[in-house]
């Protein structure tokens, strides 16, 4: 019986996210403690080959891939249909996706063509005699759950985005690669992608080592241009919490909590941010936690590895002066 963990690399444009080569070196680990392979699935349109050297050099023994017009823009119905009959074919008993909006959409539809489970969001993956524990936070993040998938294969897994390390590439590695066809053609596909619009520029929230955000505390729209100069001094990505998006002050895409994006920078900077417990979900696997609020009682503090108690008015612009002097 195969050892194997696959893992679907995700890519739009020919650009991998960073979630695919953490999935990668987390598989890399996995496979060197069970005697299994790492088989990467690149799988996308026209122009996508060379991402396949770079699945090997980043941990990968073996690259399925897949060429082809149907996959040139992600669509759950093809990428499923493929990683299925792929998982399938290869005897997988794992298979490790991304936590990203992406993968979130990809890897229940794979786990109903499969008939198998799937832990989302796992923050952790450890072999504890033999089988693969997953540990995940459950109550908005309060508590952290090991969860198991018994008798099923392949188990399905998502990985959240910056949980796990990001391998350093090896150009020195070398692996086989198999070209395969796409499972479904055009006709059967009934979503179609019909052009894409694209937000302001800016660093991801989703790829950020910093993030500074901002909620009800900035007061309104231009309240955040302390908090964005911030951000950009770091040059870090700006984020923002429910209250802000909701008034208005900010779009959706900076919305970090349960009903905007999970992230966990290596530093989180968060002005005028009660911390309800819905914002805490988004967030609370940060690595450092730096609060900035007038309310000595906000969640936030809780929370936090360093809190400053004080108008962010009055804390912001000169912490951005004075790091705009420390980094030149």
């Amino acid at each position: 019986m195969s050892n194997d963990i696959f893992v679907w690399v995700e890519q739009f444009k020919g650009q991998v996210t960073g979630a695919s080569w953490e999935a990668i070196g987390t598989a890399r680990g996995l496979a060197d403690g069970t005697g299994g392979s790492v088989v990467a699935c690149v799988f996308g349109g026209e122009g996508v080959e060379p991402l396949a050297q770079e699945a090997i050099a980043y941990g990968a023994d073996k690259v399925l891939l897949a060429e082809d017009e149907t996959l040139a823009d992600f669509r759950v119905e093809p990428q499923a249909a493929l990683l299925a009959k792929a998982a399938r074919e290869g005897e997988a008993a794992v298979v490790l996706i991304g936590a990203t909006f992406r993968g979130r959409d990809l890897a229940p539809a794979l786990a109903v063509e499969l008939d198998t489970g799937c832990i989302a969001d796992c923050v952790t993956l450890e072999l504890e005699d033999d089988q693969l524990v997953a540990t995940r936070p459950i109550y908005a993040g309060k508590l952290l759950s090991k969860c198991i998938i018994p008798e099923r294969r392949p188990q399905i897994f998502t990985t959240r985005v910056r949980a796990f390390p990001k391998p350093e590439p090896d150009s020195a590695r070398s692996g086989e690669v198999v070209e395969v066809e796409p499972a479904l053609a055009e006709e059967d596909i009934a979503s179609k992608v019909t052009g894409f619009n694209e937000t302001e520029g800016g660093v991801s929230l989703a790829d950020a080592s910093i993030i500074v955000s901002g909620g009800r505390g900035v007061g309104g729209p231009e309240g955040f241009e302390p908090v964005q100069e911030l951000a950009q001094t770091l040059n870090a990505a700006m984020g923002a919490s429910r209250a802000a998006v909701d008034a208005g002050w900010i779009p959706y895409d900076h919305q970090v909590g349960q009903t905007g994006k999970t992230v966990s920078p290596d530093l989180y900077i968060a002005c005028g941010i009660s911390g309800a417990i819905q914002h805490q979900a988004g967030m609370r696997t940060s690595k450092v936690i730096v609060a900035i609020n007038k309310d000595p009682d906000a969640p936030i503090f809780k929370l936090a590895h360093y809190g400053i108690v004080n108008d962010l008015f009055k804390v912001v612009p000169p912490l951005t002066e004075a790091l705009k002097e420390k980094l030149g």
